[in-house]
């Protein structure tokens, strides 16, 4: 990657990379800070990343039969009670309407921090027998958690977010939906986003409030700190009791059904800034870019070379890529430096030696590689240089990922790992409590998850020295 910096507005990583993440949060418009603390105002660049994200995202859900609602964003304190566990674990959180115009409510509505008791609540009335079975549903919408601490993308306290909600007659069809929609995570991360996943099960002690089981798919920023990218539960039937959710079985008897929950947010976005990012600002994974290439005339005031970059733009977009073209009268290093800070994967230039040659320009935004490219192979080079991109991304990141991987055998060996570098100590673990909580208290990380491919790397915890039952990862996460 090369070091050269191109845009003085943002602060080196190496240096400050809280200040470098907010400097491009800002400075690549994709966020504004509004009045209110802790709640942001998503720019048109950057809701058109998560524009991309539902778009993609909303389809692989459809294509397993996952059907979207809407539920209402206000919860009635006495349905929210119903469920200890889930309202004990979001109860800190909580904002409450108390008022409706000048009256005073009898009961106190939440804004919704999630929407599981909703769910619950519309499943009791549309679920009576085996034949209504399965529901697969999922919404679109923003909840709103009451956070002591904000930044951009990765803590609002309101924020934009996909929750799914199924309900199955069987405990092994709602096993296999929590896994499903596991893997449709760990796919879109990899294959959309250029992320590399570590998909495992969450400890009792970190798992949602409510759920028996949840799974993750956990990802490694540049700067070596974990970041939680999306969540699968299974219920079991805890919530379908509490709600006393009941379905006539074939055997002509009442059962409750099996439930699961699983939800990615915006904080997906802030994923993609620190696992991609430069020192030049944003470098997005092509996939999800809302501008793949941005064509620049170059000596743009010459005959022929505004209609030469426009035959491009025509000719990019009638082959499927986002394109656009800037004609506007910046200097070629300011539109340079600017489609740089926002991360466009691919810059095509064009003018009058190009013409002349029959080619145009093509420069990565990832490595900044400028390639002459036939103005006949136009289409074909730009689709397999955004490929190319793509999987430069993954490897980077997953170079990233393994060389800050550290296999662990004592507990001091995992805080001299994360005083001197950082990254995923990966030990085995007894699975007790104690030995968790004295993880983070003696070495300041989390558990992120137990992966469901188990290497065991040790007879004996971390901790303890007792025998273990699981490999584990830690680490220190966002």
């Amino acid at each position: 990657m090369a070091k050269e910096k191109k845009v003085e507005q943002i602060t080196d990583m190496e240096v400050d990379f809280a200040q470098w993440y907010t400097d491009v949060c800002k400075k690549a418009e994709l966020i504004d800070y509004s009045s209110i603390k802790g709640m942001f105002i998503y720019r048109p660049y950057g809701y058109a990343i998560w524009e991309n994200i539902q778009k993609t995202l909303d389809s692989m859900f459809k294509a397993t039969g996952h059907e979207n609602v809407m539920m209402p964003m206000l919860i009635p304190e006495s349905l929210l009670q119903k469920e200890k566990d889930h309202v004990e674990g979001f109860a800190p959180e909580c904002a409450w309407v108390t008022y409706g115009g000048n009256d005073k409510l009898e009961e106190r509505y939440c804004i919704r921090p999630t929407s599981e008791t909703l769910f619950c609540e519309h499943f009791k009335t549309v679920i009576q027998s085996h034949r209504d079975l399965p529901k697969k549903y999922n919404q679109w919408c923003s909840v709103l958690r009451w956070e002591k601490t904000s930044r951009p993308f990765l803590r609002h306290r309101e924020f934009l977010w996909q929750e799914g909600h199924t309900m199955h007659a069987a405990e092994e069809e709602a096993r296999e939906e929590t896994m499903q929609m596991l893997n449709i995570y760990a796919d879109f991360m990899e294959n959309v986003l250029a992320m590399p996943v570590v998909k495992g099960r969450k400890t009792d002690k970190e798992k949602f409030n409510g759920a028996e089981e949840t799974y993750t798919v956990e990802c490694m920023m540049h700067d070596r700190k974990a970041l939680q990218a999306g969540t699968s539960h299974y219920f079991g039937d805890g919530f379908a009791k509490a709600f006393d959710i009941t379905y006539t079985g074939k055997d002509n008897k009442l059962h409750h059904p099996h439930q699961t929950s699983w939800g990615v947010s915006t904080r997906m976005i802030g994923g993609i800034i620190m696992t991609h990012g430069d020192n030049n600002g944003l470098v997005l994974p092509p996939r999800i870019a809302p501008i793949q290439a941005m064509i620049i005339p170059v000596a743009q005031h010459k005959p022929g070379v505004i209609e030469a970059a426009e035959d491009l733009l025509n000719r990019l977009q009638a082959a499927g890529i986002r394109a656009k073209m800037d004609a506007s009268e910046q200097s070629m290093g300011w539109k340079a430096a600017e489609y740089e800070m926002k991360g466009i994967p691919l810059r095509v230039e064009i003018g009058p030696k190009d013409m002349e040659k029959g080619q145009c320009c093509i420069c990565r935004r990832d490595s900044r590689e400028k390639v002459f490219v036939p103005l006949a192979e136009l289409e074909e080079t730009a689709v397999r240089l955004l490929d190319e991109v793509h999987d430069a991304l993954y490897q980077r990141a997953l170079a990233n990922r393994e060389s800050n991987t550290k296999v662990c055998q004592t507990l001091e060996e995992v805080k001299t790992f994360m005083e001197e570098n950082g990254g995923f100590a990966k030990t085995m673990w007894c699975g007790d409590l104690d030995c968790e909580l004295k993880m983070k208290e003696e070495a300041g990380v989390s558990s992120r998850c137990m992966p469901l491919v188990q290497e065991p790397v040790g007879d004996t915890c971390v901790c303890c020295g007792k025998p273990a039952k699981k490999m584990i990862y830690w680490g220190i996460a966002y």
